[in-house]
């Protein structure tokens, strides 16, 4: 199985996701970025080899899925120092390490099995909640995993007291979400996936209150600190790699297994308010288009 295809089930929540917006075409890449200069773990190099040379020749079996793509964002890359600047304008304190075990994510791959090339890079911001307290989540993730089902991770957590931890590191494949897609686009990497948006997601979760500890319909919700620092990261994303506010979703919208609800009692105008602060501060404004897509 594809690693993180599913969450442990104790991060589960029942429940049908919401609708979300279609995916944007995007044209397909040219025949030279389709084929592989190397093979990517954890495909196995002969596999990937063969089935390279296989689709390239002409002769080799029809892939059975197309590959999918989101359009590019044509907003503006911010350069580090104006993502420093923009951290010490917000009061930011430093992201604290709480790395996760190796086993618990991995790399973003560049091409599927048959060697054509998919989409990598970030363009979604996805929110989640722990369901258990923010220790235990990071024993969790620094747990070796060996088994994919118990494999799962965020990139960035941020505890009730609005501290913000980092756990995988961005241009890593975190394993946040399982079975899901943005609207009707997904990434297949193998013949046996069954889709997934790790490869060109980022993953933030929110500690979950002492009375939203387990597998309950609602709770009383985050702290003001935790919708501050959430808004701050999200916008440091956005303004690092060009997403628009229209591409953060929550887990509920992404997941196609029915089976995860978070973050329960997420309040959007919260966070709209935090984020609309925190962009007029930084100057970042322009990554809130104001429409539903790009």
């Amino acid at each position: 199985m594809e690693p993180g295809l599913s969450l442990p089930n104790r991060m589960a929540h029942p429940g049908p996701p919401p609708k979300v917006n279609n995916a944007l075409p995007q044209p397909a890449p040219s025949p030279s970025q389709r084929r592989p200069k190397t093979c990517h773990r954890p495909l196995l190099p002969a596999a990937c080899a063969l089935a390279s040379a296989a689709l390239l020749s002409g002769c080799g079996p029809r892939p059975p899925w197309p590959v999918q793509w989101l359009a590019e964002s044509p907003l503006p890359r911010q350069p580090e120092a104006a993502l420093r600047q923009c951290e010490v304008r917000l009061g930011l304190t430093p992201e604290r390490a709480a790395p996760a075990d190796a086993t618990n994510f991995g790399e973003r791959q560049g091409h599927d099995f048959y060697g054509r090339a998919v989409p990598n890079r970030p363009q979604l911001i996805v929110l989640h909640e722990t369901v258990i307290g923010a220790a235990d989540t990071l024993r969790m993730f620094a747990t070796p995993h060996p088994n994919d089902d118990d494999q799962a991770s965020y990139h960035v957590l941020v505890d009730i007291g609005g501290q913000r931890l980092r756990v995988v590191n961005d241009d890593k494949r975190a394993y946040g979400a399982g079975m899901a897609a943005w609207g009707d686009m997904t990434v297949r990497i193998r013949p046996t996936s069954l889709g997934s948006i790790n490869n060109l997601a980022l993953h933030l979760s929110l500690e979950s209150p002492a009375d939203g500890r387990g597998d309950t319909a609602s709770h009383s919700g985050y702290s003001d600190a935790q919708y501050r620092s959430a808004a701050a990261q999200v916008l440091l994303w956005q303004a690092r790699y060009g997403i628009p506010l229209s591409r953060v979703t929550s887990h509920a919208a992404v997941d196609r297994s029915r089976s995860r609800y978070d973050p329960r009692n997420f309040r959007w105008e919260r966070f709209d308010a935090a984020w609309q602060k925190a962009a007029k501060t930084c100057g970042f404004e322009v990554y809130d288009t104001g429409r539903a897509t790009l």
